[in-house]
């Protein structure tokens, strides 16, 4: 086992490379985790994320990855908004863009961090191998950060914690080092279903389960194809991701934006973008502006696709232009969507008003895998 200082040594350092928060867990074990992976997947909720189901085996416990791995270092950084997420619930010409992605990509800026801890580690301990991840292996961050007491999986199957409520990206370190676990986190949710009740597409079939193919995080950015149009209208003005089920938790209250990291404050012009800038841009235009975003990986005319269901819901007659343009694009996708906001605008629902809109709930404040 190692010694108690080194651990001590190793929070501290993550607090100081900008982690809000550090667990530890063993390596082993993970069977219920394991069970509920293999339900998830039978029952079809993972959608089109074939790459979930094809390294199941690795998914289900840290060792099924990586034999050698005794411990589980799981770590989480603050994104928590300085803005109110709903602020453009009905701002019918305005974009919403989930707050995880308004800022840089969180991938680079954790990974960077993992890095750089992982060769701290190493100069304290030679004898060590680790192994880091961030969102691009077969890990199940969330269960593991539970089970590292850094938060607990909310009934929006997100984790939570007490300290830094729901506003978190996720990282993690398996070792060959054997650390002292710090012990599960105790589920805090209660009698809670604010989360349930907020979801505009009902995604949650019960508490602490996702169905992803209603999910408008997995509709915007995972699935390649047209939209079902069951949930078109419920998408409202959300063209990447969706927020609703996190910023309504209350634990967010002690989710202060000043815990958040830097790299994650908003750029400006994703804050509020205007529909019609967005409808109007071809592949270069939409690489630039989303260089070193995660919006950039889903492609132009995914993200246009999106834009045009927004615009379908906006009611502005000033968008049909735009729309009529791209009901002949290419991409047979864009062009669809392009058909259904066409559809859509011409019914002339009243100014003003974004279908799908929800209004924040009184006193209320993503990986869409269990």
């Amino acid at each position: 086992m190692v010694n108690g200082e080194l651990q001590a040594d190793l929070r501290a350092e993550a607090l100081a490379l900008g982690f809000a928060v550090v667990g530890f867990a063993r390596a082993a074990g993970y069977a219920r985790q394991g069970e509920r992976l293999e339900e998830w997947l039978g029952e079809g909720r993972h959608g089109s994320m074939e790459w979930m189901e094809a390294r199941k085996g690795e998914r289900a416990t840290p060792q099924g990855l990586w034999p050698e791995a005794r411990s589980v270092i799981a770590l989480a950084m603050s994104y928590a908004p300085r803005t109110d997420p709903f602020a453009l619930a009905r701002a019918s010409e305005k974009a919403r863009i989930s707050v995880y992605a308004q800022g840089r990509d969180y991938h680079e800026v954790i990974k960077k961090a993992l890095k750089a801890l992982a060769r701290w580690l190493v100069a304290r301990a030679p004898e060590s191998e680790l192994k880091v991840f961030v969102d691009t292996a077969p890990v199940m961050e969330k269960p593991l950060g539970e089970a590292a007491g850094i938060g607990w999986q909310g009934k929006h199957t997100n984790l939570v914690g007490t300290s830094h409520g729901s506003w978190l990206f996720l990282g993690a370190i398996y070792t060959t080092l054997e650390f002292a676990p710090d012990g599960p986190h105790p589920d805090r949710c209660g009698s809670c279903r604010a989360c349930q009740d907020a979801c505009p597409t009902a995604a949650f079939p019960a508490p602490y389960q996702l169905d992803a193919r209603r999910c408008i995080s997995y509709l915007t950015i995972e699935h390649k194809g047209p939209v079902a149009e069951e949930f078109r209208v419920a998408m409202g003005n959300r063209i990447y991701g969706c927020d609703d089920c996190l910023a309504v938790c209350p634990w967010n209250k002690f989710a202060s934006a000043a815990q958040a990291h830097a790299k994650f404050l908003p750029r400006e012009e994703l804050v509020a973008p205007d529909l019609s800038a967005l409808l109007g841009l071809d592949d270069a235009a939409f690489r630039q502006l989303f260089s070193g975003s995660p919006i950039k990986r889903i492609g132009r005319d995914r993200f246009v696709r999106n834009c045009l269901y927004a615009a379908g819901n906006s009611g502005s007659a000033a968008l049909l232009p735009q729309v009529v343009r791209l009901a002949e694009d290419p991409h047979p996708v864009v062009a669809d969507a392009a058909r259904w906001a066409l559809a859509k605008l011409e019914e002339s629902p009243p100014p003003g008003e974004v279908a799908g809109a929800r209004r924040r709930p009184e006193g209320a404040a993503r990986d869409v895998s269990p």
